[in-house]
């Protein structure tokens, strides 16, 4: 299916900003990780701005291993996502609201009922982010001292969705009728038990709660493993990824889209959308200072720390020379390996030393970032659109709120005026604002099937 001319824009919403260093910044706010008035302003800011939604990642735990980097991130005084986004979809009318939560630490009826809760107190805004955990931090707090194998992880996952699926398709659209008449509040012939036995979960049914309102909130997911991105081709409805460099863009865009499309999916139905991070300035010079003024907030414990983190803890980097080139391979993660790969592929590319890279990561995590002026950051965006290396970006500003606003202020003009993307909010579901079908209920679907079958045999 042909794709439309406007990219999707989703903001990524994180405490300070996501420079490790904008939380020390005099402009940033640094108790914004637990003000629900300061998400509010962002959010309403991304709206007003026509952005297709809003999006919070989360973690099951502390991610730091030593206290030296522990005691300088402001990452760790935070809301969880459906409870935060359960509030912004108060303070909101129109823009999606996507929540994070792990299928490894959690059980599908119970977050099941959170999200589709989110999906009516929005009235249709909500989507999932799913993820398994990454961190053996995580598996601790859930009484385990390791997390399940990598592959194994994916696994659970994919029964979980199946399950959390099924059980948003316990009652049918129209079974709740609430008749005072004749006293009958719910149709239950148009109630269906999941029953559901596999490999990791036993579900009964049928879920306390009606249908979403979108049928399923939006699922979104952003492995880049071989096996994340065959997940991500079976399930995933919005894709997020870090792709620095084009031709690796291009090719995750392609071979996620041929995958897709082997298993009848449309194009248009899985969108995919890398992360940028745009440092703005009117002049470039104006944004280098921007950078190099967060940089010089970054201390080097958090550094080394966020490093050895995105490279899945195999690395012990303070015991390392930092001047020495950055090996071509290391030791296999069981964390986050797409992330890993990645970032030795930025090393590779750019032949980095270790402190080199670690600046790299402290700035960008592997994510695209772009320092410039208003019509260089649109040329990327642009380019990487019309080569089909996105359908649109996740937008990573480096500080709040002041690089939201300028990016608002000074890119999102120039992409209109280039005509690739929106004037305003369309559509009253997360679905409908991205293009997205509403997926029909797989009972209602399967009684039509056997109406149908009867009605042929009787003929």
């Amino acid at each position: 299916m042909r794709r439309g001319d406007e990219m999707k824009l989703g903001l990524f919403l994180r405490q300070a900003g996501h420079h490790e260093g904008a939380w020390l910044d005099p402009s940033v706010p640094a108790n914004g990780g637990v003000d629900i008035d300061y998400y509010a302003h962002l959010a309403e800011l991304a709206e007003g701005a026509a952005f297709h939604f809003v999006f919070l990642a989360d973690n099951l735990s502390v991610t730091e291993r030593d206290h030296a980097h522990m005691a300088r991130v402001s990452r760790n005084d935070a809301f969880e996502p459906i409870t935060l986004l359960s509030a912004l979809s108060s303070r909101t009318e129109q823009i999606g609201l996507v929540a994070t939560a792990t299928t490894t630490y959690h059980q599908p009826y119970h977050l099941a009922r959170m999200l589709a809760s989110l999906d009516h107190l929005s009235r249709g805004r909500a989507a999932w982010n799913i993820v398994t955990s990454i961190s053996k931090f995580e598996a601790q707090n859930f009484g385990e001292e390791e997390l399940p194998d990598h592959d194994a992880r994916y696994v659970r996952a994919r029964e979980f969705v199946e399950v959390i699926k099924g059980l948003w398709d316990s009652w049918e659209d129209d079974a709740f009728i609430r008749d005072k008449q004749s006293g009958i509040f719910a149709d239950t012939t148009k109630m269906h038990l999941l029953n559901h036995r596999g490999a990791y979960f036993s579900v009964r049914g049928p879920l306390n709660i009606a249908r979403p309102r979108q049928g399923n909130p939006v699922l979104v997911q952003a492995g880049a493993s071989d096996a994340g991105i065959q997940f991500a081709a079976e399930l995933a409805e919005v894709v997020f990824s870090a792709a620095p460099f084009l031709e690796h863009a291009k090719r995750h865009y392609a071979i996620l889209k041929e995958k897709a499309r082997a298993l009848g999916r449309e194009d248009d139905q899985v969108l995919v959308m890398p992360g940028i991070i745009p440092i703005v300035g009117r002049t470039k010079q104006e944004a280098s200072e921007k950078l190099q003024r967060l940089q010089s907030y970054t201390h080097m414990d958090v550094q080394l720390g966020l490093a050895d983190l995105a490279l899945g803890f195999v690395t012990d980097l303070r015991s390392m020379d930092l001047d020495s080139l950055v090996p071509e391979t290391l030791p296999q993660t069981n964390f986050m390996q797409s992330r890993q790969k990645v970032l030795l592929d930025l090393a590779a590319r750019q032949r980095f030393t270790w402190k080199q890279l670690i600046r790299s990561v402290s700035d960008s995590r592997g994510h695209l970032m772009v320092v410039g002026t208003p019509d260089e950051i649109a040329d990327v965006m642009v380019d990487r659109f019309d080569q089909r290396a996105a359908d649109g970006f996740n937008v990573l500003p480096v500080s709040f709120p002041g690089e939201l606003k300028d990016f608002i202020d000074l890119v999102v003009p120039e992409l209109r005026r280039r005509g690739k993307f929106r004037l305003r909010q369309s559509g009253q579901t997360l679905r409908e604002s991205l293009g997205l079908k509403r997926p029909l209920n797989r009972f209602t679907q399967l009684s039509g099937e056997r109406s149908s079958v009867s009605t042929c045999s009787s003929r």
